[in-house]
């Protein structure tokens, strides 16, 4: 079988990790790439066609496209390759508010015969799967509560700021990197019917969020906490789910900074004896699958006309949804950049 022929638009870090295990997969191969700091076009020494526009990106050969774009380009390039033809898959966020994404699926829908992903990655940890499993053997009984931490020392990387202005990025260390464990909360719990929120930038000053704090209510009440920080000076990933006959906390994530910690998931059991105490199993994960395990799912859609795992654009526009209505929960917020939470589907 011929490999499927991949183009990846933004090729800093993460576009370059993504062509990694791209490549590495049996039945992908990489043959273009774009990038706005590529002065000029040009053909690498391994063969690979580079472009600074991804225009010229998409008058290429190709099955399938990557987006690892900002924020204000994510919608923009999905729409282009979808309407080429291409099956497509986005980092997250879909981009910087609801209507990007509305405009997305609005285009998507009239195309049922290709693929669109979202790279919602942290569903695909090991940890995450493993306590996934668990809770839906309803062997602790039903999920009491939530609480969710997820933060790091600051809002800019180090190679670019774009991260720190609303016009590109829409949203600070929430819609950045909080909205993984938005992501998580809905995919243990379900959707939330009540949200409450304090959003801050009180820190670092710029026009995006670097700390915002939410209460979260399901329909049949399910309780979340979530803290989604940029002054969180030791970068943490927590998250503790209480449930009826014991509790499941994941800590640490394997990413490649290495700077959240050891990734562990322990689970105890409630016993009449344990005094508050109970006695934990926890089990270490010393290797990160999700990218591969994420491009492999994305593969198996394509090649096999499989129905999407995870990151479709129903989770996509669910994420985003919640992401703006905890924007929105703080007046003073929503009021002094114009919020609106009220975008809908086409249709």
């Amino acid at each position: 079988m011929t490999k499927l022929r991949i183009g990846i638009a933004g090729f800093g870090v993460v576009g370059k990790r993504r062509r990694t295990f791209i490549d590495a997969h049996p039945d992908l191969t990489t043959v273009a790439v774009c990038d706005r700091t590529f002065g000029r076009e040009q053909t690498a020494e391994d063969g690979l066609d580079c472009f600074s526009d991804y225009r010229r990106l998409l008058d290429k050969e190709l099955d399938a496209l990557f987006i690892c774009m900002t924020n204000d380009m994510a919608a923009e390039v999905t729409i282009a390759g979808l309407e080429r033809g291409l099956n497509v898959f986005c980092e997250k966020p879909p981009g910087r508010d609801l209507e990007d994404i509305a405009r997305v699926i609005a285009v998507e829908r009239n195309r049922p015969g290709q693929k669109l992903m979202y790279g919602f990655n942290h569903r695909h940890h090991d940890s995450v799967r493993d306590a996934l499993e668990l809770v839906r053997s309803n062997d602790l009984g039903r999920i009491i509560n939530l609480r969710g931490v997820y933060g790091k020392s600051k809002i800019i990387n180090f190679e670019t700021d774009w991260r720190t202005q609303r016009s590109i990025a829409g949203g600070g260390i929430l819609l950045d990197q909080g909205i993984h464990m938005v992501d998580l909360l809905r995919l243990f719990a379900g959707e939330f019917m009540d949200v409450k929120s304090f959003v801050s930038n009180g820190h670092w000053g710029h026009d995006v969020e670097d700390n915002a704090y939410a209460l979260l209510r399901t329909g049949d009440g399910v309780v979340a906490m979530l803290h989604s920080s940029a002054t969180q000076w030791q970068h943490r990933f927590s998250l503790e789910i209480t449930l009826e006959h014991g509790a499941i906390i994941l800590s640490g994530l394997l990413t490649s900074s290495k700077s959240y910690g050891a990734e562990t998931l322990t689970v105890f059991n409630k016993t009449p004896a344990d005094q508050g105490d109970p006695e934990g199993i926890t089990t270490a994960y010393d290797t990160d699958p999700s990218w591969a395990a994420e491009i492999s799912d994305f593969a198996d859609a394509v090649l096999n006309d499989a129905p999407m795992k995870f990151g479709t654009s129903h989770d996509a526009w669910e994420t985003m949804k919640l992401v703006s209505r905890i924007y929105c929960a703080d007046p003073e917020w929503k009021q002094r950049w114009n919020l609106t939470d009220d975008a809908t589907l086409p249709g």
